[in-house]
């Protein structure tokens, strides 16, 4: 009987000791980072950056996985489905986080339930843009000419339901103008015929713009951040000139599939925020015009998607978009 008692206080010993050497463990392979968009974006280099900067912290190769299409969708799926082990996480953004649930007629996850935040990694701000020709050197002037010529201008965009077209509703709203949306196949086909002078401007993101403002070949009338963009400071936000509480950009963040163990969210958490706190890595993004996060928990990140996903099902309920 003695035997047995202490048989089982030794389990009852052994079995957490157990689990926390199972929990140090982890990772025990590669972790996969799916970007849920094809090479060669922004979503991309973010990823690509934080990957080469996880393996010290982690024990292991991060290793960025590309699978794009159905606007992040078909990515943030399989990331749903994966198992939820922590080795497969994904880079996600406003689309398939929070946009795409009221975008879509039908997809196959939800933003809020299907996954385990685990770090908000930052945002990127989108700047209103104009062609030179037009004479508007400040919101306010674009406003003006946009009433007293109604029809005459038009905002290209990514896409429908793409940030840079969403942000165009909600300004049409909050200034009480009709600027046209023309949609492209992309951001790059919208920058060129902006470039050639075929529309008048477009709320793309910081990032694109910027070597084009610089250059004098686009003109930036407004950030449509609360705060200004550190990668063009001296460009006045979109609600310093007179519209308080305009707000839009696209952020980023990393989830695993819901129902991964607490602990190695916490550890992947960990390993994530000493990597964007690095100065390496914060010099590499804020030079990608990436604006750090505000908040580094899992729980802020949960509550964030959940407000996200609110705030634009409005936004696109009022644009008319819907896709299949």
């Amino acid at each position: 009987m003695k035997f047995i008692t202490k048989l089982a206080l030794g389990c009852a010993i052994a079995l957490p000791l157990m689990s926390a050497a199972l929990a140090d463990a982890f990772p025990d392979k590669p972790i996969s980072l799916v970007v849920p968009f094809p090479p060669g974006g922004p979503t991309d280099a973010m990823a690509r950056t934080l990957a080469a900067e996880l393996k010290d912290r982690l024990g292991q190769p991060v290793i960025v996985e590309n699978k794009g299409g159905a606007g992040g969708n078909i990515g943030a799926e399989y990331v749903a489905r994966a198992t939820p082990d922590g080795q497969t996480l994904l880079f996600g953004t406003s689309g398939p986080l929070a946009i795409n649930a009221s975008l879509y007629r039908k997809i196959n996850y939800d933003p809020t339930t299907s996954f385990a935040p685990v770090i908000q990694v930052g945002h990127l701000p989108n700047i209103l843009v104009v062609h030179p020709s037009l004479q508007a050197k400040n919101v306010k002037e674009l406003v003006a000419y946009a009433k007293a010529n109604p029809g005459k201008l038009s905002y290209a965009s990514s896409g429908n339901g793409a940030s840079s077209h969403l942000a165009g509703v909600m300004f049409n709203s909050a200034a009480g103008v009709d600027i046209l949306h023309v949609p492209y196949k992309g951001t790059g086909p919208a920058l060129n015929d902006l470039l050639g002078g075929q529309v008048s401007m477009s709320f793309t993101d910081v990032l694109t713009a910027m070597p084009y403002v610089k250059a004098g070949k686009l003109r930036a009338l407004g950030v449509t951040t609360a705060k200004r963009s550190q990668a063009l400071p001296d460009v006045p936000t979109v609600a310093e000139q007179g519209y308080p509480g305009f707000d839009v950009s696209v952020f980023f963040g990393i989830v695993a599939p819901a129902g991964t163990p607490a602990d190695r969210i916490a550890k992947i958490n960990h390993a994530f925020a000493e990597t964007l706190a690095s100065p390496k890595v914060k010099e590499l993004f804020a030079n990608q015009g990436l604006e750090p996060a505000p908040s580094t928990t899992p729980e802020q990140l949960g509550k964030f998607i959940a407000q996200q996903k609110a705030m634009w099902a409005g936004v696109v309920k009022q644009s008319g978009a819907a896709l299949d």
